[in-house]
């Protein structure tokens, strides 16, 4: 076997490692229909909700520690909801405070994988709420993100299900969490301003590691790699 045909294979090796090594970066945790301050806050655009691009968003914060780089490649909420979305919306921002949407890194559209998670509360079942197909790169710092169902011609209700950490993943800041909706009259307020929302049960999917962030060429390099070793391995048959 050729050094070429090793170089080849060791690479795609490394970044199909790489790729397989998405997991749940941080967690608020879950919905406790047990707890006596279970709650759920509007996150949604529907018919009875609407606006452009949500009729109500709950903004949870994460936490990039010192030392990572994160590579985020979905977002999801869990919510409390009877009403069937085929996409979803999302934000990531920074430097959100009271009445202050701070600044907006990146936000999309995407197809709504639903998931049920098997909880329910106030008359509503919780599903998970998930868009994947993304390629952002955090630094160390704080960040809020959000997902909000959309189902604009739809008669129903969505809301985000808050959590007090139950199997939480990750590093958050309670009770720094926000809520925007022209809607209900709200400018980016501190959710515990419409009632006991210290979390939202929220998450981040991606990799993380130390150092340079990882960026685009990773592609490419698989890309090249593969065709290279497929290359290697038809010439190899031909003899």
């Amino acid at each position: 076997m050729s050094k070429r045909f090793l170089g080849y294979l060791l690479a795609a090796v490394l970044v199909f490692s790489a790729l397989a090594s998405a997991s749940t970066l941080f967690y608020a945790g879950d919905f406790d229909p047990n707890n006596p301050n279970a709650n759920g806050l509007a996150n949604e655009n529907d018919a009875i909700v609407g606006g452009n691009p949500y009729g109500a968003a709950t903004f949870q914060n994460f936490i990039v520690p010192n030392g990572q780089n994160w590579t985020v490649t979905g977002l999801f909420s869990n919510d409390l909801m009877d009403i069937a979305p085929g996409q979803a919306y999302w934000e990531i921002r920074t430097g959100m405070s009271e009445g202050n949407g701070g600044t907006l890194i990146a936000s999309g559209t995407g197809t709504d994988i639903v998931t049920a998670t098997g909880r329910s509360g106030f008359g509503f079942t919780e599903f998970n709420n998930l868009v994947t197909g993304l390629n952002l790169h955090l630094g160390p710092g704080m960040y809020w993100m959000t997902v909000v169902p959309l189902a604009p011609n739809q008669v129903g209700r969505s809301f985000n299900s808050n959590t007090f950490g139950l199997n939480s993943i990750g590093s958050d800041t309670q009770n720094l969490e926000f809520f925007n909706s022209a809607f209900f009259g709200a400018n980016y307020t501190n959710a515990n301003n419409e009632g006991a929302f210290p979390l939202f049960s929220d998450g981040v999917i991606g990799s993380t590691g130390g150092g340079n962030v990882p960026e685009p060429a990773s592609l490419v390099l698989f890309g090249s790699s593969f065709l290279g070793l497929a290359g290697a391995i038809r010439r190899k048959l031909a003899k």
